[in-house]
């Protein structure tokens, strides 16, 4: 049974050991501040942290460490011969227990003894500690610590294992970071090669932020900008009311239906604006609305010769085709194309054919899901 005493003990004696040891998820080196008082606490000669993060291949180590480090001598020696066969039983180890040199490596054993005369003790690690830890995601990581001269103290294996359960805390806490970053760089990368980006905006339009994406489209755009005193802005008088008018409804109303509109169509920008969500003493002070833009930096003319490639269209097929996906009835793309609607109709006919669409709504999914999207 835990001594209840133990947690603020260990707390008032290594009171920054811990908190450098919380806070190291978020140093560069990782936990390099924890590593140094570990080993300052210890009095070892080197202490390392090695951890093998969940998803990735086997041999994908994460090793961090200070102190006196095996010569490079040794390093090389080590991954050119011995990194397949390190007799070392790391997940043999019993989860927080922790193990000394002698049970970690048996002299009676030829490979064990080869191992510490090899590596071992020409690195000065002849005494040491080590600890397994895993979190409950099945992060596995290492806690070492080793000395050239004299054995630990029995007050370093209890300082060690009362660490345990705080390490298992701060690398659960770490794996489940690094997830939510890795699936949202994806995401962001994603969504740029997708070409959208988002504004923020307050309840009267005023931009708050903006991601990469957009804000390149509110600087290059011609039909999208924030003026002088941060409003977000189309090119006409009716595209301004219409982002003003439509920003004051989903600020005051925030259930409203979003609000979509086209902005350009050559090259191509339309935006979604849709409630934040988010409520607030002061409106000025959090996002109000949300602005997701979408542009395509391509002109019409290389968006169709790219259709002319993936589906066997000709030109003027591609430019209906086009047209068509990107959300204009057969009657506006035949107008906008200088097309009879009678012509337009049969050009239509046309492309479905070729692309295998049943109709208007497969033809732009069938656009919407090919590789143009990312090209």
């Amino acid at each position: 049974m835990r001594n209840p005493d133990a947690a603020p003990a260990l707390y008032q004696k290594n009171g920054d050991l811990l908190l450098s040891l919380m806070n190291g998820g978020f140093e560069s080196p990782l936990w390099s501040s924890f590593l140094e008082k570990f080993r300052g606490c210890t009095r070892a000669d080197y202490a390392s942290l090695v951890f093998r993060p969940p998803g990735l291949p086997s041999n994908t180590v994460f090793h961090l460490f200070t102190g006196r480090r095996c010569p490079p001598a040794i390093q090389q020696l080590y991954r050119d011969s011995f990194y397949k066969r390190d007799p070392m039983p790391y997940h043999e180890l019993k989860e927080g227990r922790v193990y000394a040199l002698g049970e970690l490596l048996q002299n009676d054993n030829p490979a064990h003894a080869a191992y510490t005369q090899a590596v071992m003790e020409p690195s000065g690690m002849n005494a040491a500690r080590m600890m397994r830890v895993i979190e409950p995601g099945g992060f596995n990581a290492w806690l070492t610590i080793t000395r050239r001269r004299r054995d630990f103290r029995p007050e370093d294996d209890a300082l060690l294992r009362s660490i345990a359960p705080y390490l298992r805390s701060v690398l659960r806490s770490f794996v489940a970071l690094e997830r939510e970053r890795t699936n949202a760089v994806l995401a962001g990368d994603a969504i740029q090669r997708l070409s959208f980006g988002w504004i923020t905006l307050d309840a009267a339009g005023r931009v708050l932020e903006a991601d990469d994406q957009a804000s390149a489209i509110l600087a290059k755009s011609s039909v999208l900008r924030r003026d002088a005193r941060g409003f977000l802005r189309g090119s006409s008088h009716r595209k301004k009311n219409e982002i003003v008018e439509a920003v004051r409804t989903l600020a005051a109303t925030p259930k409203a239906k979003p609000r979509a509109m086209v902005l350009s169509r050559d090259p191509w920008l339309d935006m979604l604006l849709v409630p934040a969500g988010s409520s607030s003493i002061s409106a000025k002070s959090v996002p109000a609305v949300v602005a997701y833009v979408h542009s395509d930096s391509l002109p019409s003319s290389d968006r169709c010769e790219q259709l002319v490639q993936l589906f066997d269209l000709l030109p003027s097929e591609a430019r209906l085709a086009l047209a068509l996906s990107r959300g204009m009835s057969i009657a506006e793309a035949a107008k906008a194309l200088n097309l009879t609607v009678g012509s337009a109709r049969t050009y239509t006919k046309k492309v479905y054919a070729k692309m295998g669409a049943r109709g208007h709504a497969e033809l732009v999914l069938f656009v919407q899901r090919s590789v143009l999207q990312i090209a």
